[in-house]
Formats: structure tokens, C-alpha cells, sequence
């Protein structure tokens, strides 16, 4: 869910993040992050879908490639914010393929 959005392109100020709170660039996860719990993948997952960031931005900022995004965000998309846990990666990536 995205709020302050004028028009299609333009950039957000703030998405509504998985907990339900707003999500700024200010308070995203640190560039830095080397441990990527369920919570700060689901905060970029919406940050990129609500447009606070792009793809690219992200990629760039996390060090993380399109493709392992793409994964978090397929595993939101069909099995919630669960989905993303590593303990349960191999049997969730079995299902989506």
C-alpha cells in the first residue's frame, strides 16, 4: 500500500510495510545489512512494489541481484511473509516451481 502518490511514476514517501507501519527510505534497512531476516527482506519486497525505491536502487543499495528479489518476492507473493524463511526456503521453492 503506498500513500502520497500523485501521480503513477513519481516516487512515494512512505509504503505501508509488513508490520503495518510506514516505511521511508530513511528507516529501510541499512545498506550494509548481512543478516537478511524475514522482516527486512518483506521491507524492501514493499518498498520496490510501493515505489519508494526501484529494482535497480535496490539491487545497487543491498548488493542483492534482480534475480534473488524476484525470489522474495515470489515467495510474498504465494506464501505470505513466512515464506521467506531460510529454514523453510527448500520446501517453498519446491512448490513454486
Amino acid at each position: 500500500m503506498t500513500e502520497q502518490n500523485n501521480t503513477e511514476n513519481s516516487p512515494v514517501e512512505f509504503v505501508i510495510g509488513p508490520d503495518g507501519q510506514q516505511l521511508t527510505l530513511d528507516n529501510l534497512p541499512p545498506a550494509n545489512t548481512k543478516r537478511w531476516v524475514i522482516r527486512r527482506k518483506a521491507e524492501v519486497v514493499a518498498a520496490v512494489k510501493g515505489r519508494l525505491l526501484s529494482l535497480e536502487e535496490a539491487c545497487a543499495k543491498y548488493g542483492i541481484s534482480a534475480e534473488e528479489f524476484e525470489s522474495w518476492q515470489k515467495a510474498i507473493d504465494r506464501f505470505g511473509i513466512q515464506g521467506l524463511r531460510t529454514t523453510r526456503l527448500q520446501k517453498y521453492r519446491a512448490k513454486m516451481q
